[in-house]
């Protein structure tokens, strides 16, 4: 295998970092709009297809999945889009530019693979792969042909994450002191994978995109449990360790009877909370925290007294644009496309939280052991 290409790019600050938040400029259509295909017709490729059709920079040609009677169903009776169940029909047509798959995990890697080879850009749903390695080799063979791999991290395009981003590498919240996330609904326990893998990507993919330039993960920590006989973890703590000392916590459940989509990220200036499910005011920006005297200002009478002070200052909700998200990831998708550039969440973003969840997975069989990130050969670190 050749070396990392990505290993010489500092983790977190993700190409295409310089873009503004979305919706504050408009982007160029292209002379020629991108030829897309869309693969599969579940869940998600209806979306994409919907928003691909309101992306005046793309244009969609195809929808593949194995039912086609299914594609042509989701297309509707007088689509001009063709519906197709033979994916070679796809690759060979020339109009075709760039594929987005929208398939099951399983399936992405023989998908992604054959588009790259066959010279088309791909966007693909999240996760990029089911293996760390197998997305290393898809990123490899992405750059060295050329083509844009984008990873589908959806909340990493809402107007919400994109402003903690902008605080967070501002400085305007100082120092990450800690990352803490939870998400946790009476959701559909799915039959191939656990929790950790169902709902914690998209609290990785986060914690990726927003953490500063120089702060990484180090190690994994996660606890999982099967109260129902599932077969696999229903309810899951996942810990992170990063460079700067700090703590990310994710906290992944199937079987809360409430829904909470909440991320709370601790500065030493600033805490940012985001309430997903509050849509008057899904981020407030806290003026709190606790001040700690520096060593070179204490004096006999701050000895006698507490070192630490709170503090209790103003919470500014920050004016945000409701957008819907998957509209602005076909967008950057056809502008990283026509300028020949890496998008904002590369492959190598898919392979670093590949990397968070392999760790993860090793350390729930090892019973929540701390494992190194990004190791080869992982040895479960006591």
């Amino acid at each position: 295998m050749t070396s990392k290409p990505w290993a010489d790019a500092t983790a977190n600050q993700a190409p295409g970092g310089h873009l503004p938040t979305p919706g504050e400029v408009p982007r160029p259509v292209p002379e020629r709009p991108v030829g897309l295909a869309v693969v599969g017709a579940g869940y998600w490729g209806p979306k994409l297809v919907r928003n691909a059709q309101h992306t005046p920079a793309l244009r969609l040609h195809w929808l593949c999945d194995l039912d086609e009677a299914k594609a042509r169903t989701v297309l509707g009776e007088y689509s001009t889009v063709g519906a197709t169940g033979r994916y070679e029909r796809v690759l060979a047509d020339e109009r075709v530019d760039a594929v987005a798959v929208a398939t099951p995990a399983g399936s992405h890697y023989p998908l992604v693979r054959a588009a790259l080879e066959a010279g088309k850009h791909v966007l693909v749903e999240k996760p990029i792969t089911t293996s760390a390695a197998q997305a290393v080799e898809l990123v490899e063979l992405a750059e060295a042909a050329g083509l844009v791999l984008m990873c589908d991290h959806t909340f990493c395009y809402t107007p919400v994450v994109r402003r903690i981003r902008e605080l967070v590498h501002g400085g305007e919240i100082g120092d990450v002191q800690f990352f803490d996330s939870v998400r946790i609904n009476l959701g559909l326990v799915q039959p191939d994978v656990d929790v950790l893998w169902d709902l914690a990507p998209h609290d990785l993919s986060i914690l990726d995109f927003v953490l500063p330039p120089g702060v990484v993960p180090v190690g994994v920590s996660a606890q999982g449990a099967d109260p129902i006989g599932a077969g696999r973890a229903c309810v899951a703590y996942l810990t992170v360790r990063l460079s700067n000392g700090a703590l990310a916590h994710c906290h992944v459940n199937w079987l809360s009877p409430t829904k909470v989509r909440t991320t709370l990220i601790g500065g030493s200036r600033r805490t940012l909370v985001w309430d997903d499910l509050n849509p008057q005011a899904r981020l407030a920006v806290h003026d709190r925290g606790v001040d700690l005297t520096p060593p070179d200002q204490l004096t006999e009478a701050i000895r006698r007294r507490a070192l630490i002070s709170y503090r209790v200052g103003e919470m500014v909700a920050p004016a945000l644009v409701e957008q819907e998200a998957l509209r602005n990831v076909m967008a950057e998708f056809a502008a990283a496309v026509v300028e020949g550039r890496a998008p904002l969440t590369d492959g190598r973003a898919g392979v670093r939280v590949l990397e968070l969840l392999e760790a993860a997975s090793l350390s729930l069989e090892l019973g929540g052991v701390t494992v190194p990130v990004g190791a080869g050969e992982r040895e479960a670190v006591r």
